[in-house]
């Protein structure tokens, strides 16, 4: 599986940004998906992530302003982030695996990565 991010960029606190990963392979429907994020000096943390079954979980920093989605037919997840906030800069981080998790470890394969960058 090859994950491709999109959709980073600077925006003002309190704007929007829906990031993107396309997804290669046919088996897209059968891996859990999730979204990471790595600051500068810290460690990679959830974000969020969707099981096979459609099942979407949070992490406590990001409740009710990101949205996590997948599309199967076009093989792809996104994440809607609403009411950024300077904190949320880093750069996301898509990842797939057998299944759903919170940590690094539980993911088979990641994206290169996308920056997203929230100004006060």
């Amino acid at each position: 599986v090859q994950l491709v991010e999109s959709g980073g960029g600077l925006v003002q606190a309190g704007g929007s940004l829906r990031l993107s990963c396309s997804a290669s392979g046919r088996t897209f429907s059968t891996y859990a998906m999730a979204w990471f994020r790595q600051a500068p000096g810290k460690e990679r943390a959830f974000v969020a992530g969707v099981t096979n079954s459609g099942n979407a979980y949070y992490g406590d920093s990001v409740k009710g302003r990101f949205t996590i989605s997948r599309d199967i037919a076009k093989n792809t997840v996104y994440l809607q982030m609403n009411s950024l906030k300077p904190e949320d800069t880093a750069v996301y981080f898509c990842a797939a695996g057998r299944f759903y998790s919170t940590v690094t470890t539980g993911y088979d394969y990641w994206g290169r990565g996308t920056q997203v960058t929230v100004s006060s």
